[in-house]
């Protein structure tokens, strides 16, 4: 041990007696303090001109593409080959190496005493990024120190593998630049294979365990695996075994097969122990984020918990023609691996298939149009060739429809989730996420755990909003379209209409809709309705203006009425008809996912709205949920004109200007339980157009779910929010940040560089 001691001071003596060492830590210092600086300063500015941050300014500063990691990791490749390239060739081109040889030092010590050497290097780069990890801890308020320890040593991790593939490189060259080129081969290649032969299920697990790519990136958000850190232990492994073994045959004379058993024996121990290190159950986790924001919510683990020791077969189809294809093809495989990570953390049995077919599109209607005179068969080819695929993975229509029929599920990528024989559906959406996350998985698990789903049944019968078209107003995307992450069917809720005129209400159903009748209810369904608020339903009426003379005979039970006439709103862009209703406290507190917004500020969108009027004087307690702005918002009694000239407010004819709630909640306690019941002044809000109306601040997805949770007595959507990030701020002013600029980017490396120039002028003058 005391031999590597003293090779390791013996190299870095011959380092740091070299400009490079010292070059590349002012370089290093400089890029690391520029980059934090810079994203400092962009923040500094915001909050001098009011603004706030919204998000974890840590993982902002050092994990974004802007952050200090985000930079340093895309150029950390290029500092180590020019430290590596001479601590073998430099020995070999000198002939020193044949005086280590004849002396009685072993191959090995020397391998281990400069690689040592690496490491404390590593380590002073790692302690130069650290001076920022510090800083931060004053500068930043309440950081993460956890998830930043932890990137520090995935960087460290990172910075000793780059060392051992150097110091592997450098032994097979006598040429420096020779060496540091390999090096860059090297590790660009290590970058790439993970890419490579992934249609092989054999070959694609070794050359992804082999994959540098993206090892660092569960270490770097704060999750510290044990396959992660094996994998650069087993990294330093190989090629320091290698180098060794290359080192002995230069000195040794052996047959070549001994030789060569040498180098597989090193090979095949790795990829074995990679093997071994990556299989769900052997590998072990520690989260040292804040809150564990990288592992799965307490209600996301406890429904894994509930699903016990019986296997889940998750079963991906996956269409050659359809829009998804790419998220099932066969070199997507350990990226979905990656996907499932979080739960197979907690469930080692979930098994992982992947059934390829082909079959016409529903999300490509004019399929045939572009490729007119050719069968589905043919088209399919044409895909498959264009992917260099062979149409023999594939199962043709015929096949798949003896397998299942997916044409509800509109033959499109989907997962299907099997336990305990019971399936069902894990989809992917039509957004910028795509991949389910842990609500909808969380919802689909339930599924299989529960015979009964919470039930919204919408009325039908009186013209009522359909939950089975896409048209503007109606409300398929809300309740069962699939291709929407937050309809009801994928956050765990079972959807169903009925008729009052030929039915009567279920029991156990957990909720009503009443929603916009435009004829009048008979006097036998008024009845059944009746007997289902009497008994403790739970119930949505949805009114929209003209239509009062229908709802509020019923609601005046309820001490809730549609008042005369309609809201209009001014707006220099937006119909007057359109008004946006702040969201209130009360609603905020139905779901956590408002709880956890800005929901002081959130608005719904609500086109021909009217006010509605209430009495808390009943046997229900009415709160608030919708409420307009009085500064722009009136109740306009008379016609609404908005083709000829501008809505003013003329109280003269029976306008009024006050703050109107649009949607109230009422409450009481009958038959040992609460009952919910929810009115509204309009029904567009839950309409399909409204749902995707992006050019607002609109939030009526989360409003629509927020009303459903509450209606469901929270038990859908799953709960998966997580707690606020503590870190929303920097501590510094601009004027500081300029100050700090001096310090880190001019008196640290200036400091540096005279220690370094003086060690260098003592030791020529020596």
């Amino acid at each position: 041990m005391k031999t590597i001691f003293r090779i390791a001071k013996t190299e870095l003596r011959t380092l740091f007696y070299s400009p490079i060492a010292w070059f590349l830590m002012i370089v290093f210092l400089i890029q690391c303090g520029a980059t934090y600086l810079g994203v400092m300063e962009a923040i500094a500015r915001d909050q001098d001109a009011g603004g706030k941050f919204f998000g974890s300014v840590g993982e902002f500063v050092f994990l974004s593409n802007r952050g200090v990691l985000g930079g340093v990791m895309r150029n950390l490749y290029l500092y180590i080959p020019l430290l590596t390239m001479g601590l073998i060739s430099r020995e070999t081109s000198s002939g020193t190496i044949k005086l280590l040889y004849t002396s009685p030092i072993r191959v090995r010590e020397i391998v281990f005493g400069k690689f040592l050497a690496m490491m404390i290097y590593s380590l002073l780069l790692v302690m130069i990024f650290g001076i920022f990890v510090t800083s931060s801890m004053f500068q930043i308020k309440s950081p993460d120190t956890g998830m930043l320890f932890s990137a520090m040593l995935g960087l460290y991790l990172l910075l000793c593998a780059y060392s051992a593939i150097g110091l592997f490189m450098s032994c097979l060259t006598t040429y420096q630049v020779v060496a540091a080129v390999c090096t860059f081969v090297m590790i660009g290649l290590l970058s790439y294979v993970g890419t490579l032969w992934q249609d092989i299920a054999f070959v694609r697990n070794l050359t992804y365990f082999l994959s540098i790519s993206g090892r660092t990136g569960n270490m770097l958000l704060g999750l510290i695996t044990s396959k992660d850190v094996i994998y650069f232990l087993a990294i330093v492994y190989l090629f320091l075994g290698l180098s060794i073994y290359k080192l002995k045959a230069g000195m040794e004379s052996k047959p070549a097969i001994v030789k060569t058993g040498r180098y597989a024996f090193v090979i095949v121990s790795t990829l074995a122990v990679g093997y071994f290190s990556s299989i769900p159950s052997m590998v072990g986790y520690y989260d040292a984020s804040r809150g564990k924001q990288r592992t799965l919510t307490p209600n996301a683990q406890k429904i894994i918990r509930e699903l016990g020791d019986a296997p889940l077969e998750v079963t991906a189809y996956n269409n050659l023609l359809g829009r998804h294809w790419d998220l099932g093809s066969p070199d997507s495989y350990n990226r979905n691996l990656g996907r499932w990570e979080p739960y197979t953390r907690f469930k080692h049995n979930i098994e992982l298939k992947t059934v390829l077919y082909y079959d016409s599109s529903y999300e490509n209607p004019g399929m045939y149009r572009y490729y007119q005179g050719k069968t589905l068969d043919q088209i399919a080819k044409q895909y498959a060739d264009s992917r260099d695929l062979s149409m023999d993975q594939f199962k043709t229509p015929a096949e798949m429809r003896k397998v299942i029929n997916l044409k509800p599920e509109l033959n499109r990528y989907v997962m299907q989730l099997k336990y305990k024989g019971k399936t069902t559906f894990l989809r992917v959406f039509d957004d910028n996420q795509e991949w389910p996350g842990e609500t909808e998985v969380s919802a689909a698990f339930k599924r299989l755990l529960q015979a009964k789903m919470p039930k919204i049944v919408f009325l039908t019968g009186h013209l009522e909003r359909s939950i089975n078209k896409l048209g503007d107003r109606e409300y398929k995307v809300l309740t069962n379209l699939t291709t929407f992450r937050n309809s009801l069917l994928n956050q765990g809720f079972d959807v169903d209409t009925l008729s009052l005129e030929s039915q009567d209400i279920p029991t156990d159903i957990s909720a009503l809709v009443l929603a916009d009748p435009k004829v009048a209810i008979t006097t036998a369904g008024m009845e059944k309705l009746q007997r289902y608020v009497n008994n403790g339903g739970n119930l949505l009426v949805a009114g929209e203006p003209g239509k009062q003379a229908i709802l509020n005979p019923f609601l005046r039970q309820l001490g809730v009425q549609l008042m005369d006439g309609i809201l209009v709103q001014t707006s220099k862009d937006l119909q007057p008809e359109l008004i946006t209703p702040y969201l209130t406290a009360t609603v905020a507190s139905f779901y956590p996912a408002l709880a956890h917004s800005h929901h002081d500020s959130a608005m719904a969108s609500m086109p021909r709205a009217t006010a509605l009027s209430y009495s808390d004087t009943g046997a229900f307690t009415i709160k608030p949920l919708l409420v307009t702005d009085i500064r722009n918002c009136w109740l306009k009694k008379d016609n609404l004109v908005t083709d000829s000239a501008e809505v003013v407010f003329l109280p003269e004819r029976g306008d009024e200007r006050k703050s109107f709630a649009t949607a109230v909640s009422l409450t009481r306690k009958i038959n040992n339980k609460e009952q919910r019941i929810i009115v509204t002044g309009d029904a567009d809000f839950m309409g399909n157009a409204e749902l995707q109306r992006f050019n607002l601040r609109a939030a009526n997805f989360v409003f629509n779910t927020a009303l459903f949770s509450w209606l469901s007595y929270g038990e859908f959507p799953i709960d998966s929010t997580r707690p606020k990030p503590e870190d929303t701020a920097v501590l510094l002013t601009k004027d500081q940040v300029k100050f700090l600029r001096i310090i880190y980017l001019w008196v640290l490396p200036g400091i540096l560089l005279a220690f370094g120039a003086i060690l260098l002028i003592r030791r020529k003058r020596k």
